[in-house]
């Protein structure tokens, strides 16, 4: 399978020493040999099997065959934690038919958890050859609630403005974690460690597995202001349904701070 034999030579190098590059010039967004070594297998992988479908990954450029099926990879998600030896990433394939999400996977190769769905058919986890169908939590109030977040690559230029939104659920919840590995971000909203989770600015091979495990596993998906959730949309809201207005309700005040704010600034001739 594409998922573990990835994760297999990701956990092997792991305590290795990681040449690191850097992407678009940004000295956040990081790239390892590694993570080009594991988009290798994995497509290898695929492509051995379905030769005729697309593949849009991470690390390489998409192939356009014009398949009706396309596969969306994320090879090695968490790349920083990685690169500084934190323990807390994932490999992530989701494939859709037709622009529709009809299966995804998602594998932690540190806890050897294996989190997949297929649509119409619930969500799943496996661990140690032990298979159980997995369900998001029953926390039904915000002020009882659990969340992951994390921040995009822009982050230090507005840092402000994603704090905001830090700032506004600390008044609400009784904590809040940055994991930094988006797919497994959702995956932990699908199995219920977490009630909810936000973040802006991923990509579609961060959050394409991960958007049919939450809602196979009963959870919802929006953006932030309650829309319909697109992979290749800047926003991205997962939770267990029942605090998902409550969390709307949070970001929509701050949305609203922030327009008074630029429109005070744009009087005032700032």
């Amino acid at each position: 399978m594409a998922l573990e034999r990835a994760g297999v030579y990701i956990r092997k190098n792991f305590d290795r020493p990681h040449k690191i590059r850097f992407k678009n010039k940004s000295p956040i967004n990081l790239v390892t040999r590694v993570d080009q070594e594991a988009d290798r297998l994995i497509r290898e992988t695929i492509l051995n099997r379905f030769p005729s479908h697309d593949l849009l990954t991470e690390e390489s450029i998409p192939t356009g065959k014009g398949s009706s099926y396309k596969w969306i990879v994320d090879p090695l998600d968490g790349t920083t934690n990685f690169a500084h030896h934190f323990p807390q990433v994932g490999v992530s394939i989701g494939l859709e038919r037709e622009g529709t999400l009809i299966l995804g996977g998602v594998y932690d190769p540190f806890r050897n958890e294996l989190f997949w769905a297929e649509k119409g058919r619930g969500a799943w986890m496996e661990q140690a050859g032990r298979r159980r169908p997995i369900a998001v939590s029953r926390t039904r109030r915000l002020s009882e609630s659990l969340l992951l977040t994390g921040f995009p690559y822009d982050r230090r230029e507005r840092a402000d403005f994603y704090l905001s939104y830090v700032r506004a659920f600390l008044q609400h919840i009784q904590g809040i974690r940055r994991a930094g590995a988006a797919a497994l971000d959702l995956c932990w909203v699908a199995c219920g460690r977490v009630d909810g989770y936000w973040e802006w600015r991923l990509k579609p091979w961060d959050s394409a597995a991960g958007r049919i495990i939450v809602e196979e596993a009963g959870g919802t998906m929006t953006d932030f202001s309650g829309r319909a959730f697109s992979i290749y949309g800047e926003q991205t809201l997962a939770t267990n349904g029942k605090i998902h207005g409550e969390m709307l309700r949070v970001m929509r005040s701050v949305k609203k701070r922030w327009s008074f704010r630029r429109s005070e600034t744009a009087a005032s001739g700032r």
